[in-house]
């Protein structure tokens, strides 16, 4: 194969990941999209300047000899009907993140990819920001020493307007935030301390959105919306504040990890800034990121060696693309995973575990924050 032919499965929030497939002159080209909107089929077909097959039904993708890789970034609760769909059409796939929304889910994509021979890429494209790249090469090079704890807090400035005006406010369509949101950041923290989490704790409450508005109402119909700070006039419509809403908009989160590591995750979705704080400590030292900023900060403790004098601050240089250039690096890996068999620096696998500890910190929080064990699997799903 010396082009890679892909077909997509929805245009909506993650469809302008495709933009960095199409090289029509390259080694890929999308050339098939389906969408259930043929207004968003239009405007998909115009940003790619080419004439493509459009469709509002995804399995005439499926049948189609002229496409050898079906990239799936439907909303989270199609993945697994999606996913597995076309690894049986023998489709290479690639998979938006979450993997799936439920463990279950996860294990039977896994074990379908696992007799399909075909490849599976799943969509952490925080694994290829330079800032996560640059914290997991100084705790690799022991600049840090041994890592004992990880602290994460994820302020999810306009939560409401990505999150509660449509779908992803309905716990049927995400299982929680922190399953939906949070998959990023939970895979980040296995991936970088390269350890996974073994049990849980967590609590969490729907403590701003959410309310007794109707399930039916939006906000350009809304007699508050002069005065309501949810308004939104575009896109995501749906009143922030209707009944159905039903995943938490704050979560605590601490987890146990293989080898004792410690971490906690906090997030929240009505802060007023968008920021990442990581913050990773060892027995030498501590790394922090400034996402807003970019940079990374490494400070030392004493350790009677030269290591102790100085502290060193990286700064992150400016990279092309979306998602602070993730996005056309994972765009690449995809088409060096199919065209050369070249491995990602994602995994089924480790898609799996992030949901695993979603659904496992979903369930605490709403069983009254106990200690749950993170659903494992056997070593045949793993390697």
């Amino acid at each position: 194969m010396e082009k890679l032919r892909i077909g997509v499965i929805g245009a909506g929030l993650r469809g302008g990941l495709a933009l960095y497939w199409h090289k029509p002159e390259g080694e890929s080209e999308i050339v098939a999209l389906a969408d259930l909107d043929e207004e968003r089929q239009q405007k998909f077909q115009e940003r790619l300047g080419s004439p493509i097959f459009l469709t509002k039904d995804y399995k005439e993708l499926l049948v189609r000899e002229d496409i050898d890789a079906i990239a799936v970034l439907s909303p989270d609760y199609l993945h697994e009907e999606h996913v597995i769909a076309a690894l049986e059409a023998g489709k290479h796939v690639y998979s938006e993140k979450p993997l799936a929304i439920t463990v279950e889910g996860c294990d039977r994509i896994i074990e379908v990819w696992k007799k399909s021979g075909k490849h599976l890429m799943v969509g952490f494209n925080m694994r290829y920001m330079s800032m996560y790249q640059t914290m997991k090469g100084i705790i690799d090079s022991g600049a840090i020493g041994e890592l004992k704890t990880v602290w994460v807090r994820h302020f999810v400035g306009f939560g409401g307007y990505f999150y509660y005006h449509d779908w992803h406010a309905n716990s049927d369509n995400t299982t929680s935030l922190l399953l939906q949101k949070g998959s990023h950041d939970l895979d980040v923290i296995h991936w970088i301390t390269g350890k996974y989490t073994k049990k849980v704790s967590a609590i969490g409450g729907l403590d701003y959105f959410g309310g007794d508005m109707p399930n039916d109402l939006t906000c350009p119909e809304c007699s508050l919306k002069d005065t309501c700070p949810e308004y939104v006039p575009h896109t995501f419509t749906e009143c922030a504040f209707r009944k159905e809403v039903d995943v938490e908009d704050n979560n605590m989160l601490i987890m146990e990890l293989e080898g004792g590591v410690k971490a906690s995750y906090l997030q929240c979705h009505f802060t007023p800034d968008y920021e990442r704080n990581y913050t990773f400590i060892g027995t030498k030292g501590r790394i922090e990121n400034d996402d807003v900023n970019g940079k990374v900060y490494l400070k030392t403790r004493k350790t009677n060696t030269w290591n102790e004098f100085s502290d060193v601050t990286y700064d992150m240089k400016p990279e092309e693309g979306s998602h602070g250039g993730a996005d056309p690096k994972i765009a690449q890996d995809f088409v060096e995973l199919v065209l050369r068999g070249k491995e990602p620096l994602t995994s089924p696998f480790a898609g799996r575990m992030s949901v695993a500890v979603g659904c496992a910190a979903t369930e605490s929080i709403r069983t009254g924050g106990g200690v749950v064990e993170v659903s494992q699997t056997s070593s045949l799903i793993e390697n």
